[in-house]
Protein backbone atom coordinates (compact mmCIF):
# COMPACT_ATOMS: atom_id res chain seq x y z
CA UNK A 1 0.00 0.00 0.00
CA UNK A 2 0.92 3.71 -0.93
CA UNK A 3 0.05 6.53 1.50
CA UNK A 4 -0.02 10.34 0.24
CA UNK A 5 -0.45 12.69 3.23
CA UNK A 6 -1.17 16.02 3.77
CA UNK A 7 -2.18 18.60 6.40
CA UNK A 8 -5.29 20.56 6.94
CA UNK A 9 -3.02 23.00 8.14
CA UNK A 10 -1.00 23.20 4.99
CA UNK A 11 -2.98 25.47 1.99
CA UNK A 12 0.00 24.00 -0.66
CA UNK A 13 -0.54 20.48 0.77
CA UNK A 14 -4.61 20.81 0.56
CA UNK A 15 -4.04 22.23 -2.78
CA UNK A 16 -2.32 19.37 -4.73
CA UNK A 17 -4.74 17.08 -2.44
CA UNK A 18 -7.46 18.31 -3.91
CA UNK A 19 -5.91 17.80 -7.30
CA UNK A 20 -4.93 14.03 -6.55
CA UNK A 21 -8.63 13.51 -6.07
CA UNK A 22 -10.24 15.45 -8.94
CA UNK A 23 -8.15 14.39 -11.53
CA UNK A 24 -6.45 10.70 -10.35
CA UNK A 25 -9.52 8.98 -9.42
CA UNK A 26 -8.79 8.91 -5.99
CA UNK A 27 -12.52 7.93 -4.84
CA UNK A 28 -13.94 8.55 -0.99
CA UNK A 29 -14.22 5.42 0.82
CA UNK A 30 -15.91 4.52 4.15
CA UNK A 31 -12.77 4.95 6.43
CA UNK A 32 -11.69 7.45 8.03
CA UNK A 33 -8.68 9.05 9.51
CA UNK A 34 -8.71 12.04 12.04
CA UNK A 35 -12.44 12.26 11.47
CA UNK A 36 -11.74 13.25 7.49
CA UNK A 37 -12.84 10.50 4.76
CA UNK A 38 -9.42 8.31 2.96
CA UNK A 39 -9.31 8.14 -0.39
CA UNK A 40 -7.80 4.89 -2.46
CA UNK A 41 -7.35 3.98 -5.54
CA UNK A 42 -5.28 0.85 -7.79
CA UNK A 43 -2.23 1.88 -8.90
CA UNK A 44 -0.48 -1.00 -10.82
CA UNK A 45 -1.08 -3.68 -8.33
CA UNK A 46 -0.82 -1.90 -5.42
CA UNK A 47 -3.55 0.39 -3.26
CA UNK A 48 -2.90 4.06 -2.67
CA UNK A 49 -4.77 5.62 -0.33
CA UNK A 50 -5.06 9.78 0.49
CA UNK A 51 -5.32 10.80 4.13
CA UNK A 52 -5.28 14.30 5.91
CA UNK A 53 -3.79 15.08 9.26
CA UNK A 54 -4.41 17.76 11.56
CA UNK A 55 -1.04 18.08 12.67
CA UNK A 56 1.83 19.78 10.64
CA UNK A 57 3.11 17.59 8.20
CA UNK A 58 6.70 17.86 9.48
CA UNK A 59 5.23 16.13 13.05
CA UNK A 60 3.87 12.96 11.87
CA UNK A 61 5.99 10.83 13.68
CA UNK A 62 3.54 8.80 14.85
CA UNK A 63 1.71 7.93 11.33
CA UNK A 64 2.90 4.26 10.96
CA UNK A 65 0.64 3.62 13.99
CA UNK A 66 -2.20 4.13 11.58
CA UNK A 67 -1.24 3.19 8.57
CA UNK A 68 1.62 0.31 7.36
CA UNK A 69 2.61 1.74 3.88
CA UNK A 70 5.40 0.55 1.72
CA UNK A 71 5.94 4.45 0.86
CA UNK A 72 4.64 7.39 2.09
CA UNK A 73 4.40 10.88 -0.24
CA UNK A 74 4.01 13.89 2.10
CA UNK A 75 2.28 16.69 -0.02
CA UNK A 76 3.32 19.99 1.23
CA UNK A 77 4.42 23.83 0.84
CA UNK A 78 7.85 24.39 0.62
CA UNK A 79 8.85 28.06 2.26
CA UNK A 80 11.84 30.05 1.74
CA UNK A 81 13.11 33.50 2.89
CA UNK A 82 13.81 34.03 -0.81
CA UNK A 83 10.42 33.80 -1.82
CA UNK A 84 11.75 31.63 -5.07
CA UNK A 85 8.91 30.39 -6.52
CA UNK A 86 10.11 26.61 -6.63
CA UNK A 87 8.78 22.53 -6.79
CA UNK A 88 11.05 20.30 -4.85
CA UNK A 89 11.46 16.86 -3.76
CA UNK A 90 13.51 15.30 -0.59
CA UNK A 91 13.62 12.71 1.99
CA UNK A 92 12.96 13.92 5.36
CA UNK A 93 14.88 13.08 8.34
CA UNK A 94 17.61 14.33 10.75
CA UNK A 95 21.18 14.63 9.73
CA UNK A 96 22.47 15.90 12.95
CA UNK A 97 21.09 16.18 16.81
CA UNK A 98 18.91 18.74 15.84
CA UNK A 99 15.35 18.04 15.66
CA UNK A 100 13.39 21.43 15.16
CA UNK A 101 10.89 20.47 12.86
CA UNK A 102 9.68 17.20 14.08
CA UNK A 103 11.37 13.64 13.85
CA UNK A 104 14.04 12.48 16.02
CA UNK A 105 17.73 13.62 16.78
CA UNK A 106 20.25 11.60 14.40
CA UNK A 107 17.43 9.52 12.32
CA UNK A 108 16.72 9.86 8.94
CA UNK A 109 13.77 7.89 6.89
CA UNK A 110 14.44 5.75 4.42
CA UNK A 111 14.68 7.58 0.84
CA UNK A 112 13.07 6.12 -1.82
CA UNK A 113 15.25 7.55 -5.09
CA UNK A 114 13.99 6.13 -8.10
CA UNK A 115 10.48 7.94 -7.04
CA UNK A 116 11.60 10.96 -6.16
CA UNK A 117 14.12 11.10 -9.53
CA UNK A 118 11.09 10.25 -11.44
CA UNK A 119 8.51 12.87 -9.51
CA UNK A 120 11.57 15.41 -10.21
CA UNK A 121 12.08 14.34 -13.76
CA UNK A 122 7.88 14.61 -14.32
CA UNK A 123 7.59 18.14 -13.08
CA UNK A 124 10.70 19.38 -15.15
CA UNK A 125 9.30 18.17 -18.24
CA UNK A 126 5.82 19.74 -17.16
CA UNK A 127 6.71 22.76 -15.74
CA UNK A 128 8.54 23.31 -19.38
CA UNK A 129 5.69 22.34 -21.08
CA UNK A 130 3.42 24.84 -19.52
CA UNK A 131 5.80 27.24 -19.64
CA UNK A 132 5.26 28.12 -16.09
CA UNK A 133 8.10 30.44 -14.01
CA UNK A 134 8.97 27.80 -11.48
CA UNK A 135 12.62 26.34 -10.41
CA UNK A 136 12.53 22.49 -9.92
CA UNK A 137 14.90 20.98 -7.40
CA UNK A 138 16.31 18.12 -4.80
CA UNK A 139 16.33 20.07 -1.62
CA UNK A 140 18.99 18.44 0.80
CA UNK A 141 17.13 15.58 3.93
CA UNK A 142 15.82 17.58 6.68
CA UNK A 143 12.67 18.36 8.74
CA UNK A 144 10.43 15.34 10.09
CA UNK A 145 9.77 13.10 10.51
CA UNK A 146 12.49 10.20 11.13
CA UNK A 147 10.81 6.95 9.54
CA UNK A 148 11.53 3.14 9.62
CA UNK A 149 9.62 3.52 6.30
CA UNK A 150 10.27 4.83 2.42
CA UNK A 151 9.51 8.39 2.58
CA UNK A 152 9.39 11.82 0.32
CA UNK A 153 8.42 14.66 0.29
CA UNK A 154 6.93 16.08 -2.90
CA UNK A 155 6.65 20.19 -2.20
CA UNK A 156 4.97 23.30 -3.88
CA UNK A 157 6.78 26.79 -2.76
CA UNK A 158 7.68 29.25 -1.66
CA UNK A 159 5.14 32.05 -0.78
CA UNK A 160 1.01 31.84 -0.40
CA UNK A 161 1.25 33.26 -4.04
CA UNK A 162 2.40 29.86 -5.10
CA UNK A 163 0.72 27.81 -2.50
CA UNK A 164 -2.34 28.74 -3.87
CA UNK A 165 -1.38 27.95 -7.57
CA UNK A 166 -3.99 25.29 -9.14
CA UNK A 167 -1.88 25.25 -12.07
CA UNK A 168 1.92 24.39 -10.05
CA UNK A 169 -0.54 22.24 -7.75
CA UNK A 170 -1.65 20.16 -10.64
CA UNK A 171 2.08 19.23 -11.55
CA UNK A 172 2.71 18.30 -8.37
CA UNK A 173 0.25 16.11 -8.19
CA UNK A 174 0.75 15.01 -11.93
CA UNK A 175 4.71 14.45 -11.08
CA UNK A 176 3.49 12.24 -7.96
CA UNK A 177 1.05 10.07 -9.56
CA UNK A 178 3.36 9.30 -12.58
CA UNK A 179 6.24 8.10 -10.31
CA UNK A 180 3.97 5.82 -8.19
CA UNK A 181 3.10 4.03 -11.91
CA UNK A 182 7.07 4.02 -12.89
CA UNK A 183 8.78 0.92 -11.66
CA UNK A 184 12.03 1.81 -13.02
CA UNK A 185 15.22 1.76 -10.94
CA UNK A 186 17.68 3.97 -10.99
CA UNK A 187 21.45 4.15 -10.74
CA UNK A 188 21.63 5.45 -6.85
CA UNK A 189 24.23 7.95 -5.55
CA UNK A 190 24.22 10.10 -2.31
CA UNK A 191 25.09 13.36 -2.87
CA UNK A 192 27.48 15.41 0.42
CA UNK A 193 28.17 18.85 -0.41
CA UNK A 194 26.79 22.45 -1.62
CA UNK A 195 23.62 24.51 -0.78
CA UNK A 196 20.30 23.19 0.44
CA UNK A 197 18.86 23.40 -2.75
CA UNK A 198 21.31 21.68 -4.94
CA UNK A 199 21.07 22.49 -8.91
CA UNK A 200 24.16 20.93 -9.31
CA UNK A 201 22.82 17.46 -8.44
CA UNK A 202 19.41 18.35 -9.95
CA UNK A 203 20.42 18.38 -12.98
CA UNK A 204 22.58 15.35 -12.79
CA UNK A 205 19.46 13.81 -12.24
CA UNK A 206 17.52 15.57 -14.66
CA UNK A 207 20.11 14.88 -17.81
CA UNK A 208 21.12 11.47 -17.06
CA UNK A 209 20.22 7.98 -15.33
CA UNK A 210 21.42 8.80 -11.78
CA UNK A 211 19.10 9.11 -8.76
CA UNK A 212 19.78 10.94 -5.88
CA UNK A 213 18.83 9.69 -2.09
CA UNK A 214 19.85 11.42 0.85
CA UNK A 215 21.87 14.98 0.05
CA UNK A 216 24.11 16.07 2.45
CA UNK A 217 24.48 19.84 2.31
CA UNK A 218 27.57 22.23 3.44
CA UNK A 219 26.06 23.38 6.70
CA UNK A 220 25.56 19.74 8.04
CA UNK A 221 29.01 18.16 7.05
CA UNK A 222 30.83 19.73 10.16
CA UNK A 223 28.22 17.45 12.41
CA UNK A 224 28.32 14.46 10.05
CA UNK A 225 30.13 11.36 11.51
CA UNK A 226 30.89 7.72 10.16
CA UNK A 227 27.36 6.36 11.80
CA UNK A 228 25.53 9.11 9.88
CA UNK A 229 27.01 8.31 6.38
CA UNK A 230 26.30 4.52 7.14
CA UNK A 231 23.15 5.38 7.85
CA UNK A 232 22.50 7.48 4.32
CA UNK A 233 24.12 4.79 2.70
CA UNK A 234 21.44 1.78 4.44
CA UNK A 235 18.75 3.87 4.63
CA UNK A 236 18.03 3.79 1.05
CA UNK A 237 15.50 1.75 -1.10
CA UNK A 238 17.70 0.98 -3.82
CA UNK A 239 21.66 -0.09 -3.49
CA UNK A 240 24.00 3.16 -2.99
CA UNK A 241 26.47 3.03 -5.40
CA UNK A 242 28.70 5.71 -4.63
CA UNK A 243 28.72 9.10 -3.28
CA UNK A 244 29.01 12.57 -5.73
CA UNK A 245 30.92 15.36 -3.87
CA UNK A 246 29.89 18.74 -4.48
CA UNK A 247 33.69 19.28 -4.09
CA UNK A 248 33.53 23.34 -4.39
CA UNK A 249 30.72 23.25 -2.02
CA UNK A 250 32.33 21.74 0.78
CA UNK A 251 34.43 23.43 2.99
CA UNK A 252 38.15 23.20 2.90
CA UNK A 253 38.90 22.46 6.40
CA UNK A 254 36.23 19.07 5.99
CA UNK A 255 37.27 17.47 2.68
CA UNK A 256 40.13 15.65 4.09
CA UNK A 257 37.39 13.95 7.09
CA UNK A 258 34.42 13.31 4.47
CA UNK A 259 36.96 11.23 2.20
CA UNK A 260 38.67 9.68 5.58
CA UNK A 261 35.29 8.79 6.35
CA UNK A 262 34.22 7.64 3.25
CA UNK A 263 36.97 5.59 2.53
CA UNK A 264 36.94 3.80 5.87
CA UNK A 265 33.23 2.93 5.24
CA UNK A 266 34.11 1.28 1.81
CA UNK A 267 32.08 3.79 -0.05
CA UNK A 268 33.16 4.96 -3.76
CA UNK A 269 33.40 8.67 -4.04
CA UNK A 270 33.06 11.19 -7.10
CA UNK A 271 33.84 14.58 -7.00
CA UNK A 272 31.43 16.80 -9.19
Amino acid sequence: MILLLASVKDVAGMNIAKQVIQLHGFEKTSRTFNDKPVYARRIGNQQALLAFTNKEITETQDITEFFQPELIVFLSRHASHAGTPTLSVHTPGNLTNQAVLGGLPNKISVSPASKMKKTLKTMAKLVQEQNLDYAVSYECTHHGPSLDTPAMFAELGSTLAQWKDKKAAKVVADAVIEALKDSTVYPTVIGIGGPHYNYKFTKIALTTDTAFAHIIPKYAISEINDAMLKQCVERTVEKVEKALLDWKGIKGEYKPRMVEALERLNIKMEKV
